[in-house]
C-alpha cells in the first residue's frame, strides 16, 4: 500500500471539496459523483486570496490550550505542585521529549470524543510519558493500566506482548475508561479520582459524604493521599502549560503534526531487521512499539506497527528489496510440565539466553500448554498461526515448594545485598514487598521473602516394645 506525504493528501481534498458545488449542479445531486465529473483546476488561476485561512495551531501546546475544558482547582497542594515541576527543568524537558512522539496522536483521540484536553497531560503524572513504566502495584504503560483493568478494556497480556504498553490501544482503553467514569460520576475530578483509586472506592466514599451532609466534590473526599495529590498533579501541570513564562518554565515546542504512521506487518519479522530496514535504532522502534517484549514480532497477534513518518516508506521500499530471512523464531508448545534445562538443550540454546528470550525467572518449572520462542529452522516457512500469537500464554510453577517468612532488614542493608543474601532476585523481594528496585531499607524494617520448603528428614519407625506372644 503506498504512503504519500500529508502535504500531498490534504492538497488533494481541498482541490476536491472545491469543486463537489459545480460538480453537484452538473448531476443535479441525483447520482454520486465520478472521476470525470471534477474538471481539471488551473492552478494559475488560484491566487491566496481564493482561500479562507485557517486558524490552525503550529505548535501542539498551543492547541492542547485551546481544548481545555476541566473547571480550575484552586487547592494549595497545585501550588506546591507547580513548584515541584519549576524547580526541575531536566525532568520537564526528559518527559517532553518523550511525550513528542505521543502527543500528537493522543490530542487527536480526545478531540475526536469531544474530550478536555486536559485528559492529555494524565500520562505525564501516570508514568512521565514512559511507555515501559510499570509500578510496583503491578500497573504498566504510559496510561498506568493494573492486569485486570486492562483485560476489562480489551488490552491483550500473552507471551508475546502486553497492550497496555500500546501506544494506540492503550490510549484507546484509557479514553473509554475516562469516559466511562465520567458517566458515571458527571464530573471530571471525580472521574479522575476514580482513575487513580478505583470507581468502587469513589462511590463508597461519596455514599459516606451523603449520609453525613457533606459535599459531594472531589476536595471533599476521604481519600489517600496519592489520590488527594493527583488532581492538583495535573492541575499543575495544565498550569505549567497554560502560562509556562508565568512559572519560570522553559516548555520544549512539540509541533502540531503527527510524529508516527501505522505500517501493515507482512509477516513474522525481527525486532531488529524491522529496524533496520525501517533505518531506525532498536530504541527508536521499541519506543513507538513498547508492547512488543520479544526478539520477535508475530503478525498473526501484532499486524500494524508504528514507524516514524518519514521512515514508513522506508521501510516498505526496503522491504520490497529484500529477499532475506524475516525471522529467526518460531513458537513451541510445550506438552507435558517440563524443566527450563530440558527444553533449552532440546533447541540448542543455553539455558540462561532460553531464560531470558522467554522471561522465565529462576527456579520454575514450564507447565504443559505454554507457548514459548525457539529458534526457527530454516525449512520452517510457515508464521506462527494467529490464534496462538494472539492467546499463547506463558505457564509457570516453582520447581520446589516455596514459604513466606519475614526477616527484618541489618543495619546498612539494601535491597540488593537481602537479594543476595537468600538467593533471590533484586525485582522478585521489590514485587513480594510492594517496593521499587532502588528503595532504601530501614534497620530493622520487615520484609517477606518466598523460600524453599526444605524437605522434612523421615525418621526410621521406632521398634515395638511390645513382646512377642509365645506360641
Amino acid at each position: 500500500m503506498p504512503l504519500f506525504p500529508v502535504r500531498s493528501l490534504l492538497l488533494a481534498a481541498l482541490l476536491c471539496v472545491s469543486q463537489l458545488p459545480a460538480a453537484m449542479a452538473q448531476t443535479g445531486g441525483e447520482r454520486p459523483l465520478a472521476v470525470q465529473d471534477l474538471a481539471p483546476i488551473a492552478t494559475d488561476d488560484v491566487s491566496p486570496s481564493a482561500f479562507t485561512p485557517v486558524d490552525v495551531p503550529a505548535d501542539l501546546w498551543e492547541r492542547i490550550r485551546r481544548g481545555f475544558g476541566m473547571p480550575d482547582l484552586q487547592v494549595d497542594l497545585v501550588q506546591d505542585r507547580e513548584q515541584w515541576y519549576a524547580q526541575r527543568p531536566d525532568y520537564i524537558h526528559r518527559m517532553t521529549e518523550r511525550s513528542s512522539k505521543y502527543l500528537y496522536h493522543i490530542v487527536e483521540e480526545i478531540e475526536r470524543r469531544g474530550m478536555p484536553t486536559e485528559l492529555a497531560l494524565l500520562p505525564f503524572i501516570e508514568s512521565a510519558f514512559n511507555p515501559q513504566a510499570v509500578s510496583s502495584a503491578r500497573a504498566s504503560g504510559m496510561w498506568q493500566f493494573m492486569p485486570r483493568t486492562g483485560k476489562d478494556f480489551d488490552l491483550k497480556q500473552n507471551a508475546f506482548r502486553d497492550d497496555r504498553r500500546d501506544v494506540l490501544a492503550s490510549t484507546r482503553a484509557a479514553l473509554d475508561y475516562l469516559q466511562k467514569l465520567h458517566g458515571m460520576f458527571g464530573d471530571w475530578h471525580l472521574a479522575l479520582a476514580a482513575y487513580n483509586w478505583g470507581e468502587g472506592n469513589v462511590s463508597r466514599s461519596l455514599s459516606r459524604n451523603q449520609r453525613q451532609g457533606i459535599p459531594l466534590a472531589y476536595t471533599e473526599l476521604r481519600m489517600p493521599a496519592e489520590t488527594r495529590m493527583y488532581v492538583p498533579k495535573l492541575q499543575a501541570m495544565k498550569n505549567v502549560v497554560a502560562n509556562p513564562q508565568a512559572l519560570g518554565v522553559n516548555l520544549p515546542s512539540i509541533p502540531n503534526h503527527p510524529y508516527f504512521q501505522t505500517v501493515p506487518l507482512p509477516r513474522d519479522m525481527d525486532v531488529a531487521l524491522i529496524a533496520r530496514l525501517a533505518e531506525v535504532s532498536p530504541e527508536d522502534f521499541k519506543a513507538l512499539n513498547p508492547s512488543a517484549h520479544r526478539p520477535v514480532m508475530l503478525a498473526g497477534g501484532t499486524p500494524q506497527i508504528l514507524l516514524p513518518w518519514d521512515n514508513a516508506e522506508v521501510f516498505q521500499s526496503n522491504m520490497q528489496a529484500y529477499a532475506g530471512r524475516l525471522s529467526s523464531w518460531t513458537v513451541w508448545v510445550a506438552n507435558k510440565n517440563m524443566k527450563v534445562a530440558d527444553v533449552a538443550k532440546r533447541y540448542n540454546m543455553g539455558e540462561d539466553e532460553f531464560r531470558q528470550i522467554n522471561k522465565i525467572p529462576p527456579r520454575m518449572l514450564i507447565k504443559a500448554g505454554s507457548a514459548l520462542l525457539v529458534p526457527r529452522t530454516s525449512h520452517q516457512q510457515n508464521d506462527v498461526s494467529a490464534k496462538l500469537a494472539d492467546n499463547g500464554q506463558l505457564n509457570l510453577a516453582p520447581e520446589v515448594t516455596m514459604r513466606k517468612q519475614t526477616i527484618k532488614a541489618r543495619k546498612n542493608d539494601s535491597l540488593l545485598l537481602v537479594a543476595k543474601r537468600y538467593k533471590v532476585s533484586v525485582e522478585q523481594l521489590a514485587q513480594w514487598n510492594g517496593l521499587s528496585a532502588n528503595s532504601a531499607l530501614r534497620p530493622g524494617q520487615k520484609l517477606s521473602v518466598m523460600l524453599p520448603v526444605k524437605a522434612k528428614k523421615v525418621k526410621a519407625p521406632a521398634a515395638s516394645s511390645r513382646k512377642k506372644a509365645k506360641p
